[in-house]
């Protein structure tokens, strides 16, 4: 093959990163002029990784993540997809034997002038996805975005559209004889804008293009002229600019430096079209991958992928769909003056055509193919963090692949597969590696069962290196973690909430570091809202133990004493209460019965009930208790059934009495029927209780009404629509004819009577024994229950 003639001095190939117009033209280049070498804008401690760029195993989009060796937060990454132009270059090197380096600042420069930038001391910073113009401006000078400017000059308010136009959709038909001619004409086209705007408000950049200098003319000593560069096209006139080894040197004089190591790792098309904290910008990296790797007919491929996903979802979309959208989007591009139909008009064929003008179904084209759910992978042989191999270890083992859509894993405990996976996503929690977050199950809410939504994120990776600190396993850095979180937590409420995370976990070599530390503040803490506020956790965590088969006797002792303290100094934390304390200690009394529900016959303490349930006669009967913690406690003994309906009645009667201030009558009420779970059927079905709360309501002084009433909107507006409606109902019809009045304690409610009916209950059950086919006692039986059930209504 006859290579074609070129100029003198290096090929300077100025890109778009990770655009798959310029990765083509790269290609196209490089076989064109096959160079001796190639140098690509990236951190040059990565050169040693470059080699697993070749191995089958490797399938982008990854990244090169670099971070600091004593700071693994302080990271940067290098996302590369497989439409990126570094990506085809490397490739391409690789697959001819050329020899291929990383050219641009070091990482460990980068961090560091990251590291001191925020810090406040001096530099520019950086961080995030490296490889673009640094964020951040010279004093005067905003940073431009240069492809908007040449947009702009062209007559486009759509930088992407632009650059579509005159890149992406160049087709082979269309091309130039010289595949250096495209680069030629954007460097020509980025002269006269840093000639114009400098360093276009990114500082930074000079000190990167110094280093890129100082390495080109290496390269040069070392393989001659014969050398390509891929670099972003901001840069070429930069590197094309003759300057002295000494004034780059000059630039390059005092920059910080931190110890740094990088590696390979999975990177995601969802992250790359991000504009914040590590993504990359990209808009539509699946339809820009479609682009690359389609040979031919970009549209009808496209039109035909996004055909298969909507019947997929069981949408109607045939062939004469297909067939029309790509008709639109191809007339759509002819009354815009494009070239190519694009993104726009494919995407307004789409909505026309197959989604009948919706914008829903849209949604999910542009989610799972303009967007994208691919996930990169890299070899094993990629260097890691200890405790990343060992998570990657417990993955495979457990088969819990990381997968970059967001999915939900049901649990079953009592599985050893599935107990194993709960305590390793327990254990990431502790770690702060947030690759599961737990989630309300759709089926059993019992302790043998968990729910998980998993979604993995390439950020994850900079969070394992962060956990790397504590340990080289995911067991012993949980470990280590949790024992120091014990030991500088300042909270009660913290601790119990570790102890129950720990237990969780199953992390039996840090649960006694956890014990101590709970007892410690438990001894020292005398605030009864904080010790509210721990006995849940507690009590949860002595429920788990029976699942988990552990030892949970000394939190038992500890859960008792604090339910007794809490039992002592709860009524007079009660009084003298404002509105918001007064809500936010009844949370606090909701959560401490639902806890001593849980602990009874489970501590060492005998009556504990008992003993709560005086407390809340105490707190319903006290005046000087708020209203709302009245009506909750008078509700909480009504359910439990220690309190009887007449002394409930009894108690509401006072509560809403002419005496009563109206704003803690309608307190009382929200604390008695608000939040608790079936408050409003409580209404319902017992009308004597319905009828003092209408009687309380329509006497209720017109200038204090406008006071009470949100109040009570916000008590009954948590109530089933249906509820509501019967609610009104009842009170519409007002009392029976005849019947006695709703008020008089001890009599019946219109349509219900004063107790369980058990022969009408009895009627029920042959019917319940067939449907669940417990026998077949009463096929007959069921007939004859079927009259007294018909007759009742």
């Amino acid at each position: 093959m006859t290579r074609a003639a070129r100029p003198v001095g290096p090929l300077l190939l100025g890109v778009r990163h990770h655009g798959p117009g310029s990765a083509r033209a790269v290609r196209a280049a490089l076989e064109a002029a096959r160079p001796q070498a190639v140098l690509i804008e990236g951190p040059p401690e990565g050169d040693a990784l470059l080699p697993l760029a070749a191995d089958e195993r490797m399938r982008p989009p990854v990244a090169l993540l670099a971070h600091a060796v004593d700071d693994p937060g302080q990271a940067a990454f290098w996302p590369m997809a497989a439409f990126s132009p570094e990506w085809v270059a490397i490739r391409w090197a690789l697959a001819h034997d050329v020899p291929v380096r990383f050219i641009d600042l070091p990482a460990a420069n980068s961090l560091a002038m990251t590291e001191a930038a925020e810090r406040g001391q001096g530099g520019d910073g950086g961080g995030g996805v490296a490889g673009e113009p640094a964020p951040g401006g010279s004093p005067g000078h905003a940073p431009i975005d240069p492809i908007g400017v040449l947009a702009e000059t062209a007559g486009y308010d759509d930088p992407e559209r632009w650059w579509e136009d005159v890149v992406e959709h160049r087709t082979k038909a269309g091309e130039a004889v010289d595949p250096r001619a495209p680069f030629a004409a954007l460097a020509e086209a980025m002269t006269a804008l840093r000639d114009v705007y400098g360093d276009g408000g990114h500082p930074r950049d000079a000190v990167r293009e110094a280093y890129m200098r100082i390495q080109l003319r290496k390269a040069v000593k070392e393989f001659g002229d014969d050398i390509a560069v891929v670099c972003g096209a901001w840069h070429v006139p930069a590197l094309g600019t003759r300057t002295t080894l000494a004034a780059d040197r000059a630039l390059l004089k005092r920059l910080p430096k931190l110890k740094a190591e990088l590696t390979w790792v999975p990177w995601s098309h969802r992250r790359l079209a991000r504009h914040n904290g590590y993504g990359a910008g990209i808009d539509s990296p699946g339809w820009y991958g479609h682009l690359f790797e389609a040979a031919d007919r970009p549209i009808e491929r496209w039109m035909t992928k996004v055909a298969g996903l909507l019947r997929d979802e069981d949408r109607f979309v045939s062939s004469a769909h297909v067939i029309e959208a790509v008709r639109l989007a191809e007339t759509l591009a002819a009354m815009r003056g494009r070239p190519l139909a694009g993104l726009s008009e494919t995407t307004d064929a789409i909505r026309a055509v197959m989604c009948e003008g919706s914008d829903v179904p849209l949604a999910l084209v542009r989610d799972r193919l303009i967007v994208g759910e691919t996930l990169g992978e890299v070899p094993d042989t990629a260097p890691a963090v200890p405790l990343q191999r060992d998570l990657t270890r417990q993955q495979r083992t457990l088969r819990l692949k990381p997968e970059a859509l967001e999915r939900e894993v049901e649990l079953d405990l009592r599985k050893d597969t599935d107990a194993a996976r709960s305590r390793l996503l327990h254990r990431l929690r502790i770690l702060a590696v947030g690759w599961g977050e737990p989630a309300t199950g759709r089926g059993s809410t019992g302790t043998f069962r968990e729910s998980w939504r998993l979604r993995w994120e390439p950020e994850l990776y900079v969070q394992v290196a962060e956990a790397g600190t504590w340990g080289t396993t995911v067991l012993s850095a949980a470990t280590a973690k949790a024992g120091s979180q014990a030991v500088s937590a300042t909270a009660l409420a913290e601790v119990t909430a570790l102890a129950e995370r720990c237990l969780l976990a199953e992390l039996p070599e840090a649960l006694p570091v956890v014990m101590r530390a709970l007892a410690d503040r438990a001894a020292l803490d005398a605030d009864v809202g904080h010790l509210a506020d721990a006995l849940p956790a507690l009590a949860r965590t002595l429920r788990y133990g029976d699942v988990r088969s552990t030892d949970t006797a000394a939190l038992g002792e500890v859960a008792a004493g604090l339910a007794e303290r809490i039992c002592v100094g709860l009524p007079p934390a009660c009084t003298g209460l404002d509105a918001d304390g007064a809500a936010e200690l009844r949370r606090k009394v909701d959560g401490v019965h639902t806890a001593i529900g849980l602990l009874a016959g489970t501590v060492p303490a005998d009556g504990l009930r008992e003993r709560w349930a005086a407390v809340l006669h105490k707190l319903a009967a006290r005046d000087t208790v708020a209203g709302v913690i009245r009506g909750r406690s008078t509700r909480l003994l009504l359910d439990d059934g220690r309190l009887e309906e007449d002394d409930a009645a009894r108690l509401m009667g006072l509560a809403l009495s002419p005496g009563t201030p109206p704003a803690d009558a309608a307190a009382w009420i929200e604390g008695f029927v608000g939040g608790a779970a079936g408050g409003g059927m409580l209404l319902v079905h017992d009308e004597r209780l319905l009828g003092l709360v209408d009687a309380w309501l329509a006497g209720v002084p017109a200038d204090t009404f406008t006071d009470v009433l949100p109040l009570l909107r916000r008590t009954f507006s948590a109530y089933e629509a249906g509820v509501r409606r019967t609610l009104g109902e009842l009170v519409r019809r007002g009392p029976a004819a005849g019947a006695p009045a709703a008020t008089a304690a001890g009599t019946a409610a219109p349509g219900f009577g004063p107790g369980l009916d058990e022969a009408r209950a009895d009627a029920v059950v042959p019917v319940l024994r067939l449907l669940l086919g417990l026998d077949a006692e009463g096929a007959e039986g069921a007939e004859n229950a079927m009259e007294p059930l018909g007759a009742t209504g």
